[in-house]
């Protein structure tokens, strides 16, 4: 019985570890603000095609996120809110991209959450890599011309207040 409390104790912190922020093992902080998005590409839940040159001339947030993650799990309703407030303003984009996670766990979780949010579903960690080496959710902010403007992991969880400061200065310097 020892044994088995054990096996599911060890269980339950390598799901847990996947949520842990840990910055140095990608230069330091993986990709923080003034750097410039990296060249991606993922398939959207719709079937279509995201490519960082489709956020070129937007305000883009780009969410990386785990659905066992928890919290993930207290960041995806926050970024859901903020998809609500600008879903039809074509000048920002939202889009979370998955962490070693399939289609099926993310739509059964969307569901069950009632998300609409935008995803993509990537079983590997090749896209996630280009950005950070661990720690999830991560979220990331830039301006039209690619250039990161914030990011935000666990440690602290983006509020829908500072993410709507973010996208209103970038949208307001989109302007000048």
């Amino acid at each position: 019985m020892t044994h088995i409390y054990y096996c599911i104790l060890w269980g339950i912190c390598l799901i847990l570890a996947g949520c842990i922020r840990d910055d140095a093992t990608y230069g330091e902080a993986g990709i923080v603000a003034g750097d410039t998005l990296p060249e991606f590409q993922v398939e959207l839940d719709n079937g279509s095609m995201l490519a960082t040159s489709d956020l070129q001339g937007k305000v883009s947030v780009l969410v990386f996120f785990h659905t066992g993650c928890p919290d993930c799990q207290q960041e995806l309703p926050v970024i859901q809110q903020l998809y609500d407030l600008y879903r039809a303003n074509d000048s920002v984009a939202i889009y979370c991209i998955s962490r070693e996670e399939a289609a099926e766990e993310i739509e059964a979780y969307w569901q069950a959450h009632g998300l609409t949010l935008p995803y993509s579903a990537q079983e590997s960690r090749s896209v996630y890599n280009l950005f950070s080496g661990q720690g999830i959710p991560r979220v990331y902010v830039s301006d039209k011309s690619l250039q990161v403007y914030s990011t935000y992991s666990d440690d602290p969880i983006a509020g829908l207040d500072e993410l709507t400061e973010d996208v209103e200065a970038l949208r307001m310097k989109n302007k000048e």
